[in-house]
């Protein structure tokens, strides 16, 4: 089947379409429902009454956008009418909800005349945070957009005009930065004069670029002022007339710094791209044919030529949903009156800037493993990356305080936690944990310093402030790896095969010496096996913590730090623990690493020990040992040691935590058969520590609960040791790093 006939099935699969409306409250029983409806909901609409402010408080108003369109205009299709582009406004919803947590009405006006539309639309403000417009044709945009802005008290925003200008506006800073070229001198030629090409010209104007210094071609060629004064051209292509020869694009483009393509595709030839200034930027940006392909735009000439288009089999796509759901997210939770330039340019910048950093691994793999480093091709996000959020839309918010649109003021950091948690829990729940490290980094030692992924985390470790890394390994294939990957970042480097260390050997001698490890061989460890010179490091107080296991085998990876390091003081067993994010709830899941047939003081030990990593993130536990008997109904070997692991906890006095078991998984995770069924258990809310009977059972159950029930697993993390030590799993992304690094900060911190 061919991408048409897919796209028919997609769309027609029951159900029909492509977005649905949910609740968001309960709705389960009779007062449930009287709250949401009748009678309840008068007292809500009493108050919205008195104060129309309100609505943001007890409706979805704040976090609702229209997609308004008459199908006028739409991308590739042209004027289709209303009801044919309900699938784009559709789609259009798909994507405010998916990249900004926005939720959508889609509508389709069967309206021609601009002024209808506008008292349409205008009429509808009661119900809409803000309104995006959607493939309407020009110049009726123009007018509808400015008419909708001055008569309506919510954002309105033409997406086809700004969101192309804001996304190549981005791709223009960075471009000029990397060949050192000054937006106030550059030469512009646009080909297109439509709603985005205009726009397009205005925004770069807004950031820093000339008027006097941009062409703009349209079908007949140069937009001139004698072409003004014949009355060719119409009154919003007049704005960018130039005093200049009436020419065509080939002309146009001698001599041009840029070429922004916003018109038909394979319109441009190579010769025009070498008639252009050194190191130039073309920006074929028509769809899904650009203006002059890729390739050979790039293989016009041998200098930078720095090449983006609107396709997304090729580098440096400008692609709109980089800026609309982030500069409405901003917007609406600010309650902004409008979309101001101020907020347009520094959504500009803030996508920018984010190209100029370390690219997250889940980004890369989602582009086929590609580079993406900042530099000719790459020198704007990519739509998939979730930074995008916690970049543009504060970045967005706070031009909207200081330029007055505002209606609400919030502190800019608290907002990206708010941000972070639309992304999921485990982004909130991690969020909790890495404000604690930056309060305080410690050393962290990195026991595979070589590794790519290493180096990319201890950068990002660096630069967020969360932890002093030290990579342990060879010290000129750390800074070669460095300098390859781009990043701006003299690392802290161990090296044992070029420094005096003697005596780490010394004491690892010390440690194991009776163990069967002679001196010569301690020697050996420290030198080539940096998971023991790592241990070392940090038993000896040079680092506060250790991260190892990215390209080891777990068991071989958890065993110096065991010998070296140990267990802590009052704790015989160490465990392996992962955290577990649901939309509504978080678990903590042991152990699940290292203890294969645990008695009942291991599991006592184990459930402990999860209860301190619990009340690391904030979360107060409640625990549940876990077998396939629900408090004695079978008796066997297996179901007394959970049964006995809870009345040893039961009867510590330190224990300070509700804990109850043995009992199946779903008696601890849900509250009407906890409270129902068993409602003498010593547990009065569903459990969030799980304590598995022995490995296989905390292996297998975490990673069904991570797959088949949508959890987001962050760990594993170990728990039970002297100091901190945490075993990554193999080809856990730089992120996952991060994240342990955190964890492992603060329970140094606790030390």
């Amino acid at each position: 089947m061919g991408l048409d006939e897919d796209s028919l099935d997609y769309h027609r699969s029951d159900p029909p379409g492509k977005i649905e409306i949910s609740t968001t409250k309960p709705t389960n029983t009779q007062r449930d429902l009287s709250l949401a409806y009748s009678p309840g909901v008068a007292a809500p609409c009493e108050a919205i009454a008195d104060d129309a402010g309100d609505a943001y408080s007890y409706t979805a108003k704040g976090n609702l956008v229209g997609v308004v369109s008459n199908g006028s205009a739409v991308l590739g299709l042209g004027d289709i009418g209303a009801q044919a582009s309900k699938p784009v406004m559709e789609g259009k919803g798909v994507l405010f909800k998916r990249f900004a947590d926005i939720d959508v009405f889609d509508i389709e006006l069967d309206q021609q005349n601009p002024s209808d539309i506008v008292r349409t639309v205008s009429a509808m403000e009661p119900t809409f945070g803000g309104i995006n417009l959607e493939d309407i044709k020009a110049p009726e945009c123009f007018e509808i957009e400015e008419r909708l802005r001055e008569e309506m008290d919510i954002p309105v925003f033409h997406d086809d005009q700004h969101g192309t200008a804001i996304i190549s506006g981005a791709a223009l800073i960075n471009a000029a930065e990397i060949t050192d070229k000054n937006l106030e001198d550059l030469k512009i030629v646009f080909s297109g004069a439509g709603a985005s090409a205009i726009a397009s010209a205005r925004f770069y104007v807004s950031l820093g670029a000339k008027k006097e210094n941009i062409i703009m071609c349209d079908s007949t060629g140069i937009i001139t002022d004698a072409r003004v004064e014949k009355g060719d051209v119409n009154e919003f292509k007049t704005e960018f007339a130039r005093d200049v020869p009436e020419g065509n694009l080939a002309s146009a483009m001698d001599g041009a710094d840029m070429f922004v393509g916003l018109s038909v595709g394979g319109i441009v030839s190579q010769d025009m791209v070498r008639s252009m200034a050194d190191n130039p930027f073309v920006f074929a940006m028509a769809n899904p044919d650009p203006e002059i392909s890729y390739e050979d735009a790039k293989n016009a000439r041998d200098d930078t030529v720095i090449v983006a288009t609107g396709r997304s089999d090729y580098p440096n796509m400008v692609n709109n949903v980089l800026g609309f759901p982030f500069i409405f997210r901003g917007a609406l939770d600010v309650r902004a009156s409008d979309i101001n330039e101020g907020m347009k340019v520094a959504a500009a910048r803030a996508l920018a800037e984010l190209a100029k950093k370390d690219v997250p691994d889940a980004v890369v793999k989602a582009y086929g493993d590609q580079p993406l480093q900042f530099g000719p091709d790459y020198i704007i996000p990519k739509p998939l990356d979730p930074r995008v959020l916690f970049e543009v839309a504060p970045a967005v918010a706070e031009a909207a305080m200081e330029t007055g649109v505002a209606r609400s003021e919030l502190d800019v950091d608290e907002y990206v936690e708010t941000l972070e948690a639309r992304l999921g829990k485990s982004r909130e729940m991690m969020r909790v944990v890495l404000n604690k490290a930056k309060s305080d980094p410690k050393c962290v030692a990195l026991s595979e310093g070589t590794d790519r992924k290493m180096i990319r985390a201890a950068y990002q470790m660096r630069e967020e402030g969360i932890a002093n890394p030290v990579l342990i390994g060879d010290r000129a294939e750390i800074e070669a790896n460095v300098e390859d990957l781009g990043l701006d970042f003299e690392p802290e480097v161990a090296d044992p095969e070029n420094g005096d260390y003697d005596d780490y050997a010394d004491r690892l001698y010390e440690l194991r010496g009776g163990k069967g490890v002679t001196r010569n061989e301690a020697g050996e460890l420290i030198e080539k096996d940096s998971n023991y010179f790592g241990s070392v490091m940090v038993e000896q107080g040079d680092a506060d913590a250790m991260l190892t296991g990215l390209t080891h085998h777990y068991p071989s990876a958890l065993r110096p730090p065991l010998q070296v390091i140990s267990t802590a003081p009052d704790v015989e067993y160490a465990a392996g623990v992962y955290m577990l994010t649901f939309k509504n709830r978080v678990v903590f899941c042991a152990d699940t690493t290292v203890n294969q047939a645990p008695d009942e003081d291991v599991l006592a030990e184990v459930t402990k020990q999860t209860a301190k990593l619990a009340r690391r993130f904030n979360v107060e536990p409640r625990a549940a040992l876990l077998s396939y008997s629900n408090f004695g109904s079978v008796t066997n070997e297996g179901t007394r040691k959970p049964r006995d692991a809870s009345k040893i906890l039961r009867d510590d006095p330190d224990v300070d935590f509700p804990v109850d078991g043995e009992m199946q998984a779903d008696t601890a995770v849900v509250e009407e058969i906890l409270n129902g069924t068993y409602e003498f258990s010593e547990l009065d809310e569903p459990a969030n520590v799980l304590v598995f009977p022995n490995l296989e059972a905390g292996n297998i159950g975490y990673k069904l609960l991570q797959r088949l029930g949508g959890a987001e697993a962050i760990g594993p993390m170990l728990v039970g040791m002297d100091k901190p030590v945490h075993v990554l799993q193999r080809g856990d992304e730089v992120k996952d790093i991060v994240n342990l690094a955190g964890v492992a900060v603060v329970d140094a911190q606790k030390e």
